[in-house]
């Protein structure tokens, strides 16, 4: 059963009269109760993907499938009815919380947006799920600037669940946090998903985190994901020289080799490099690579690449 289909989607901005693909053929599933983990540096598209999944911004062409509905072609009530089933946590738990609002105001202004229960119902709401993320309901008369970034971040997980919705969109939630912080975010949202049967997109640069969080994983890199499979899969045998990159990247106690950094920055998505946009940085580019553009293939294992040097599943 899938919660979420995402069908070739495509998505961009006009930026000094040339168009930039942020989004650029993506396609990936979300079943019920799975998390899928999103990783790429700054500037990929993680962020746009997500906003197009919400329909904050309209995508190019593609399809977004939730629960069977078509959510391109939404409008007014249907589309708000799918907000109400989908919502986001962002990355920066103090600039997404309104400052001249209490926490009461921040937590029932949804249930009034969707019509949801009285007065009376609202504030029982509020102060439950305040509860529920680890706050008392005496914070309920405090503003966000009163709270510390943890809490401030629980503030709105409690938001984006008030709704009890189907699927959250986790965008880069905990990379503002210390790391002590990181890892009662990360439980708090591991509860969550457990008591409330959740699914999740959880999107971030730190592929760490992700290993800790998610069931399933995809790589992306400008635009396009170049590598996909389970957790376990992607962390014991990464197929893509950029996968293994950021694998690297990961501080680990006791391991001594490091791999070269990345060759260069990552190329802006108003000028993609031709056939595989990975081979400027790429330590095993061939000139077949810049010539064709690999397509994300199976490789063994429930594992998908887009690498012309991994056909069986495995680098050399």
């Amino acid at each position: 059963m899938t919660l979420l289909s995402v069908e070739n989607l495509h998505a961009g901005y006009e930026a000094g009269g040339r168009q930039l693909r942020a989004v650029d053929g993506v396609s990936f599933s979300i079943a019920p109760g799975e998390t899928v983990g999103l990783v790429g540096e700054s500037g990929c598209g993680k962020s746009t993907l997500a906003k197009v999944l919400l329909r904050l911004v309209d995508p190019a062409a593609g399809r977004v499938v939730f629960d069977g509905m078509e959510v391109g072609a939404l409008k007014g009530g249907p589309l708000k009815a799918y907000r109400r089933q989908a919502q986001m946590v962002f990355q920066d738990p103090f600039a997404s919380l309104n400052p001249r609002h209490t926490v009461a105001e921040i937590l029932k202004g949804p249930l009034e947006v969707h019509g949801i229960g009285g007065r009376a119902e609202r504030a029982e709401a509020a102060a439950a799920a305040l509860e529920r993320v680890g706050l008392p309901r005496e914070a309920l008369s405090r503003y966000p600037h009163e709270f510390s970034g943890g809490q401030r971040q629980r503030l709105g997980i409690a938001r984006a669940l008030i709704l009890a919705p189907r699927l959250v969109i986790c965008d880069e939630p905990v990379s503002a946090l210390d790391l002590s912080i990181q890892a009662q975010i990360l439980n708090l949202l591991s509860r969550m998903k457990a008591e409330l049967g959740l699914s999740y997109l959880f999107i971030s640069h730190d592929l760490s985190v992700v290993r800790y969080f998610a069931d399933r994983v995809l790589v992306m890199y400008l635009g396009r994901i170049v590598e996909a499979g389970s957790w376990r899969a992607i962390f014991s045998r990464p197929l893509h020289p950029y996968t293994r990159a950021l694998m690297e990247a990961v501080p680990t106690p006791g391991r001594r080799r490091h791999a070269a950094p990345l060759l260069g920055d990552l190329p802006s998505a108003r000028n993609v490099p031709s056939g595989c946009r990975f081979h400027p940085r790429c330590p095993l580019a061939t000139p077949i690579c810049t010539e064709a553009d690999p397509a994300l293939r199976f490789a063994g294992a429930g594992q998908q690449v887009a690498c012309h040097h991994a056909p069986d599943g495995v680098l050399q």
